[in-house]
């Protein structure tokens, strides 16, 4: 399981995270999985690198950005994530975590918690809305509310420095984080779900106007691009509308200029 095997079973067996349980389950112990993420990110992430992680979760991809060399600032708002991701990387100093909501403006939010499956919590009120009675989205509640500070991508340059990628990953709210970005980055990726295209064709537009040129997909949880060619923000717009109901959620991944 790698160095951090022993706080992820430590926080496996214990009561106070069992909701954590199957992400930990999932997202740790898995070689092969691992390695799958490290040469897939390694075209976006070099040694020395500094990458934004927004919406860490349980900070599966906090290592594989640090296996790759980088130094990671892990922005995430769930008590109950900040307490696993303090657990499993406490000894790394290479590991900024950041207790927040990332969106247009610094302030404060209401969030919404889905106590049972705390990987699609979210600040978004037209996310939960859109998974009402939607198909594959079956079961899930979002029972719990709190308040959390937001910080902005901006905010985080200016505090941190300039990121070679950053990865946003915030259940519907990604539109929110891209309008708190001013400039261009080397790279990015956003996730979509199909329930709610239209927050996806807003971050497109909104990448253009940056002036991010190229744009290609991964479906799922796989690492591969769908394309394998860096495509105009209209291509990739069509290409997420004509994707079907079922292909449920993935990553655009964003390069400027195009590579």
């Amino acid at each position: 399981m790698g160095t951090h095997s022993a706080a992820v079973e430590a926080l496996k067996a214990d009561p106070a995270t069992a909701s954590l349980r199957r992400s930990l389950e999932v997202y740790y112990g898995d070689p092969g999985r691992d390695a799958a993420m490290d040469a897939f990110y390694s075209r976006f992430v070099r040694p020395g690198d500094l990458v934004f992680d927004i919406g860490s979760h349980v900070g599966d991809h906090i290592g594989s950005f640090r296996r790759l060399g980088a130094r990671v600032v892990a922005v995430e708002p769930q008590p109950l994530c900040l307490r696993a991701l303090r657990a499993i990387y406490a000894e790394d100093d290479q590991v900024t975590l950041v207790e927040a909501a990332c969106g247009a403006q610094p302030g404060r939010i209401g969030f919404l918690v889905n106590s049972a499956n705390p990987t699609v919590s979210t600040a978004s009120t037209d996310f939960v809305a859109a998974a009402a009675g939607a198909g594959g989205w079956e079961g899930q509640v979002w029972d719990g509310q709190i308040e959390v500070p937001v910080t902005t991508v901006d905010t985080l340059i200016a505090e941190h420095g300039p990121p070679a990628f950053v990865k946003i990953d915030v259940e519907g709210f990604e539109d929110a984080v891209l309008a708190g970005l001013s400039g261009p980055v080397p790279a990015l990726s956003f996730e979509f779900t199909t329930i709610e295209r239209a927050v996806a064709l807003r971050c497109l537009r909104r990448l253009a106007t940056l002036g991010f040129g190229g744009f290609d997909v991964a479906l799922g949880d796989h690492k591969a691009l769908t394309l394998g060619r860096w495509v105009c923000a209209d291509e990739m717009a069509a290409h997420l509308l004509d994707l079907p109901h079922e292909a449920n959620s993935g990553d655009v991944y964003c390069v400027s200029p195009p590579s």
